[in-house]
């Protein structure tokens, strides 16, 4: 196993550190490698935005290039009245 020395971490990270360590029940360095290993697992792999993610769920759904939407067809849009 590789070892790694982090050197002038500020207190405050420390302190924070050490609170999530005890949250978890487990020591500071081995809150640290869960850190660590959550960081380095989406590394090597393409992620994809949110709006591309989102347009590949209704990628198959909805309109034709040029359709319009028939609901919308001669609807008129109005403020909405805030009881002002």
């Amino acid at each position: 196993m590789a070892q790694l020395v982090v050197r002038n971490i500020e207190e405050t990270v420390k302190a924070k550190l050490q609170r999530r360590a005890k949250r978890h029940g487990r020591s500071m360095e081995e809150e640290v490698r869960e850190i660590l290993r959550d960081a380095a697992k989406g590394e090597g792999s393409k992620r994809k935005g949110l709006g591309t993610r989102i347009a590949s769920h209704f990628r198959k759904v909805g309109l034709r290039k040029g359709e319009e939407i028939p609901e919308l067809r001669g609807f008129t849009l109005e403020p909405p009245d805030f009881g002002q």
